[in-house]
This record gives structure tokens, sequence and C-alpha cells, in this order.
């Protein structure tokens, strides 16, 4: 069965000689929401522009339901495509809005009538089907957007940062309507944002990229609890990076000569011991123990993984206590945990110990 979209060694060179994309590789199945994160300029939205036809690709296959469509136009893509500023007609309703693509494919009326009743009933916009979209709120506006772009029943939705207008609350409401909607359709969903938040919340798997290359493409939760290199360690998520050289490998166990003495994760890649490497932990994974813990007690359970370190900051907001803590060597980590777990053991200025499980933390080669 072919995928519902492949991209294989699709590169983008500019006309001044300037690489946008370099060796773009990714496979999705039906139905599956990937997302698209990187910073700006890193040619997510290129890929996303070559993908539904507005960019031109200067190497590589992109292909759809298992047929190339490279030099395809856009509009004969099985692709639609939502905006970030929605790119609504001002001077149509919000029904011709929705209706205008099936005209353009030359629909007939009472068919093109029947679909649009569908999908405005399904989003909800019934009661301002015969408004003009400069009346109405970002979310209403956002609405509008997807049922124009759904009711041509593309086999893929392209979405560049089409929540990036939205305040706050508008924003977490329409996510979440997105990946209902999403499920109940059954429709591939290639989603563009800067936002990590909206990334790992939405997408069944993540495609990080960095200056035009894939660094990973992994689910939400293996890319935050395992990153693959040192710039997805620093981009996602409240990782510590702690830098040494391999002494030992034992399965996937990684003992590793640092500043702190001898520590120990998982390895993610081919390692060899006197390789550079760092070990990197999540802030999730982080446990903090209290100066007088039983020395035997704590190697029980997290082995040599403990550091030293100085309460500088301990806030308890809500039911969460947030405290900054201080390395020997000045760095500082932010640890979070529930204020059952730490209630009156920690204040500003008490001495501690950093800690954690080998398992929860990952090795990468320099």
């Amino acid at each position: 069965m072919a995928y519902d979209l492949q991209l294989s060694h699709i590169g983008k060179v500019y006309d001044n000689g300037t690489p946008a994309v370099i060796d773009f590789n990714l496979d999705v199945d039906k139905g599956e929401f990937i997302a698209f994160l990187g910073p700006s300029g890193c040619g997510k939205t290129t890929t996303l522009r070559m993908i539904a036809g507005f960019e031109t690709i200067t190497s590589g296959d992109l292909l759809i339901r298992g047929s190339r469509i490279n030099d395809l136009l856009p509009e004969k893509r099985p692709t639609s495509m939502i905006f970030q500023n929605y790119a609504l007609f001002p001077h149509m309703t919000v029904r011709q809005n929705i209706r205008f693509g099936l005209e353009v494919k030359g629909m007939a009326a009472a068919e093109a009538d029947r679909k649009v009743d569908r999908i405005i009933d399904k989003l909800g916009l019934s009661d301002v089907a015969t408004m003009r979209p400069n009346r109405l709120s970002g979310g209403q506006r956002q609405r509008i957007a997807l049922a124009r772009s759904l009711v041509v029943e593309p086999d893929i939705l392209l979405l560049d940062e089409p929540l990036g207008a939205l305040d706050a609350n508008l924003r977490k409401s329409i996510q979440n309507e997105l990946k209902l909607l999403q499920r109940e359709l059954g429709i591939t969903f290639v989603f563009v944002t800067h936002a990590q938040s909206e990334a790992l919340a939405l997408s069944d798997r993540i495609v990080v990229m960095n200056a035009g290359r894939v660094e990973q493409i992994s689910p939400p939760r293996e890319l935050y609890t395992r990153p693959q290199s040192l710039f997805v360690s620093r981009f996602i998520g409240a990782n510590t990076l702690i830098p040494g050289v391999v002494k030992d490998l034992s399965g996937e166990g990684v003992t590793l000569d640092t500043a702190f003495g001898t520590l120990t994760g998982e390895k993610h890649d081919r390692l060899a011991a006197g390789d550079k490497a760092s070990l990197i932990l999540p802030a999730e994974a982080v446990d903090i123990l209290p100066a007088d813990v039983s020395p035997e007690q704590a190697r029980q359970t997290y082995g040599t993984n403990m550091i030293p370190c100085q309460i500088t900051r301990a806030q308890l907001i809500g039911h969460i206590l947030q405290m900054a803590v201080q390395l020997p060597n000045g760095d500082m980590i932010a640890v979070e945990g529930h204020a059952d777990k730490y209630r009156g053991q920690f204040a500003a200025g008490a001495q501690a110990f950093v800690a954690w499980q080998a398992p929860r933390s990952t090795v990468i080669k320099h």
C-alpha cells in the first residue's frame, strides 16, 4: 500500500545558489498528523510550499499515494493549504468563501451546495454563513479557512502556522478542535509551526529541521525524552547538557567521565570508548535530594548520578514547586515537582543533590 505522502531526497536551492532544503526524506501514512518544527529560516515552510506546488523542487521526488507530482500545478494536486492569514476573500460571504474552491473545480451547483451545507454544519458556521469574514472573530475566520480547505475533500491538508494570529486561550481551544476534527475525518495533516507546545500536543510525529536539514523525526514523547542530536536537545524542552568522554559501554548503558565525576546514561547512537559525548538530562528526569540523604540508599536508585547543588530559588505556584538549582560549575537547572513530593524540604540557599536514573538520560556523540 502506497504512503499518503512521500518526500524522497527532496532539495531546494534558490536561484542565487542558497540551499533552503537539503536531502529531505519522509514517508507519511494515511491519517497521520505530521508537524514541521524548527527556528525561523530552517526550511519548514519552503518544504510545505513544495508539497503544495507553490515552490519548485530542485531535486528529489514528491509522491502522493504513489504518484509523482513534482511538476503538477497546485490546483491539480490532491492537497489544500491553509495560510497563516487565512487568505479569505473580504468581499464574499462565509458561504461564498467556502464554495469558491468547488466552483473553480467546475462542480455542479447542486452537488456543491450539498457539500458546503455539510461542512458549514460540521464546523458550526450556520449562524454566520451569510456574513462577511471581516465582521467575525479570529476563531470563526480560522474555521472558515478550515471549511474552505476541507470542502474540496483533499487527500492532504497543509497548514502554515494557522493558529499564529490567535490569542493564547483561543489558540488552545482551536488546537483541541483541530485534533478532534483530524481524527474524525481521517485526513493526513501536515502542519508547520514554530511553537513546540503546539507540535507536541497535536502531532503523531514531529520533523525537527535546522538550516535546511532534518535533525530528527519522532513521536512527540520520544522527541522530548530521547533527542538524537545536540541541536534537538537544546531546541526541545528544558534539557541540561553535561559534556564528557565515553569511558565504558555495557548494553544500552554508557559511562561518561565528566567534570562532575563518572555519570551514566542510555546511549543513542554508535559510541566507542574515548568518544567525546554529552549526557542529555531532561528536566522531568531530575530529582532533588536533601544534602543529608543516605549515600548508600541513594546509590541503590541513582548509582553515581548525583551532583551536589544549591537551591537558589524555590517558589510554590499552585501545586507545583519551581526551583532554580546551581551546579558546582555555575550552570543553572530549572526543576519542577509536585508540592507533595518536595513539601517543606527545600528553601532558597539550601544545599542538595541533583540526581537521576540512568535510563532517563541519553548520551549523544559530539
